[in-house]
């Protein structure tokens, strides 16, 4: 079952984000005479890194029941394309990304980078009951203690 392109450019990036991907972009491709739809390109820090974000997205995509058509670069993991036919993922080393500047090459295309989305979770904050009443004259008393504590120590 195949999902639409736009789907699988979204599942991607989320895909590359989850495992720390750095600056994610995604270029449209569809009017400029090429053999893909979109590019997805991604970075890592390290070889261990580039391959942990293809091996992501390849496992996210999977579930979707899409599978890559070809896969490169895996051994060396500097410079690794996973093809999905529609779309083209390339996640590299930086600099290997800062060498190769395909968003440069592609410049014409229109280019859009990827913001991650934070998920802020709401505080609520109960007002003080009978137990934080009951704790203040306990660590008061702490704090004599350790007052008195101090003051022995330095005679």
């Amino acid at each position: 079952m195949a999902i639409e392109t736009r789907k699988i450019v979204t599942k991607i990036t989320h895909a590359a984000s989850e495992k720390k991907a750095l600056d994610i972009v995604t270029i449209d491709m569809r009017k400029l005479p090429t053999v893909c739809d979109y590019f997805v390109i991604a970075s890592g820090t390290s070889t261990t890194h580039v391959r942990a974000i293809a091996d992501s997205i390849i496992d996210k995509l999977k579930e979707s029941g899409e599978r890559p058509w070809h896969v490169e670069g895996e051994r060396e993991a500097l410079w690794m394309l996973i093809d999905y036919g529609d779309v083209v993922v390339h996640v590299f080393g930086q600099d290997t990304r800062k060498y190769y500047d395909l968003e440069k090459l592609w410049s014409d295309a229109p280019q859009k980078r990827y913001k991650e989305e934070r998920k802020v979770k709401k505080v609520i904050r109960k007002p003080a009951g009978k137990k934080a009443r009951k704790t203040k004259p306990a660590l008061k008393k702490m704090a004599k203690s350790v007052k008195k504590l101090r003051k022995s120590r330095k005679k």
